[in-house]
């Protein structure tokens, strides 16, 4: 299941939990402020979904700008139906990106006391996503040549 954002900063020094971030450092990460959302267009594949909270884990095949390929809770709008999303096949995801950016004195202790490279928090939300029919189109495309040596 996904991790909250604060337990994602928790767990970073040396692999230890006992730490926690300062209050105010907590506060900034609990209210950040994202921008307008960036629509991206990825292909890849549903690792883990999540139907009681309707949040997915994707793997996708084209990096995002921060170079990551695993895109773990993103959120799903409730009209889509996620008891039909297929592990493991191939889809076309469109995803709204939202990027918050951190201060400069939360950037310097993440990195100082927790050995965090890290200077904003993503969120990830579906806005649509269409199934691949790989097999299909090579099945097709065989089939169609056969039938025209006829």
């Amino acid at each position: 299941m996904p991790t909250s954002k604060t337990e994602v900063s928790r767990s970073t020094k040396g692999g230890s939990s006992e730490e926690s971030l300062p209050k105010w450092a907590e506060d900034e990460i609990k209210s950040v402020q994202f921008r307008e959302p960036e629509m991206l267009t990825r292909s890849g594949y549903i690792l883990a979904i999540y139907e009681d909270v309707y949040k997915i884990d994707l793997q996708i095949y084209e990096a995002l700008s921060d170079g990551r390929t695993i895109i773990e809770g993103l959120d799903v709008p409730r009209n889509l139906k996620i008891s039909d999303f297929l592990k493991g096949f191939i889809y076309e995801f469109r995803i709204k990106m939202f990027k918050g950016v951190l201060s400069s004195k939360l950037v310097e202790l993440l990195k100082t006391s927790y050995n965090l490279e890290m200077n904003a928090i993503y969120r990830f939300e579906l806005e649509d996503l269409q199934l691949m029919d790989v097999e299909s189109d090579i099945q097709t495309t065989t089939s169609t040549s056969e039938n025209e040596d006829d």
